[in-house]
């Protein structure tokens, strides 16, 4: 399998040659160039280390939401003090993620 990219807005395509146009931006077959060997691998690696970070981001809105529920039920102090705490700690978390997803866009380790 081979990537190629948009010239125009950037696409990814993965197959065994360029589409004959850029189902993002309608750009011409032309347009596309092939991405190396190296910047393929990266985007490989790169999409599953994304991937657990989306999924890590979605499991702690989750927490965050076991958390609030926890916090309306207010049962006894201990209690709210934990939720309160899962619902920081999660959110940290998933922006944390957030952030280093944005870091390997920023340094193409994206596709």
């Amino acid at each position: 399998m081979k990537f190629f990219r948009c010239g125009v807005c950037g696409y990814v395509h993965e197959g065994d040659d360029a589409p004959d146009q850029c189902p993002k931006c309608g750009a011409a077959k032309e347009k596309f160039s092939p991405i190396d060997e190296a910047e393929a691998k990266l985007i490989e690696r790169s999409r599953y280390t994304n991937d657990l970070h989306c999924r890590l981001i979605a499991l702690m809105g989750e927490v965050i939401s076991l958390a609030e529920a926890g916090i309306d039920d207010a049962l006894d102090p201990p209690c709210i003090a934990l939720f309160k705490n899962a619902k920081e700690k999660a959110t940290i978390i998933a922006q944390s993620c957030k952030a280093e997803i944005r870091g390997h866009m920023n340094k193409g380790k994206w596709g």
